[in-house]
């Protein structure tokens, strides 16, 4: 949340908060193990931060938010002015070709996981991550920018 523009919203103890309310009302989950209490955790911290842009009024591609730069130190919480809605849209349309390559990101960009701890979370390797990471990241910036993204 430090990379969030000045006066946002949402504070990071309001989305820590409203996750923890979130995944305590899921009575059926049976947690298998710490890592897949990250990947739920990401899971609904994506949806709390797209709900949240949407209803500020995101445009969908566009409204004068600049593109998201998927970095290899950009870990965590979204950049001030990240269109997460588009971004969301793009894991979408990521997730019906490559399932797999869409819950690297979302651990990672969202629940801020590392190469390793995402690896466990999927039960893959690191290697696995390092190259489902490369593939989303160069899939999701040609999906952003209009191109079109082939499998």
């Amino acid at each position: 949340m430090g990379r969030e523009r000045p006066g946002h919203t949402l504070q990071a103890t309001a989305l820590v908060n409203e996750a923890y309310l979130r995944l305590i009302e899921v009575k059926h989950v049976r947690w298998q193990n710490r890592a897949h209490f990250f990947a739920m955790s990401a899971r609904v911290m994506r949806r709390i931060l797209v709900d949240s842009a949407r209803a500020r009024g995101n445009d969908k591609r566009g409204g004068g938010v600049r593109k998201v730069s998927f970095d290899e130190e950009l870990m965590g919480l979204p950049e001030a002015g990240t269109d997460l809605v588009a971004l969301d849209d793009a894991l979408k349309a990521l997730e019906a070709v490559h399932p797999r390559k869409s819950q690297v990101v979302e651990l990672r960009f969202f629940g801020g996981l590392s190469i390793e701890e995402a690896g466990e979370a999927l039960q893959v390797s690191s290697d696995t991550v390092k190259r489902d990471w490369r593939f989303a990241k160069l899939w999701l910036l040609r999906e952003l920018r209009g191109e079109r993204a082939t499998s």
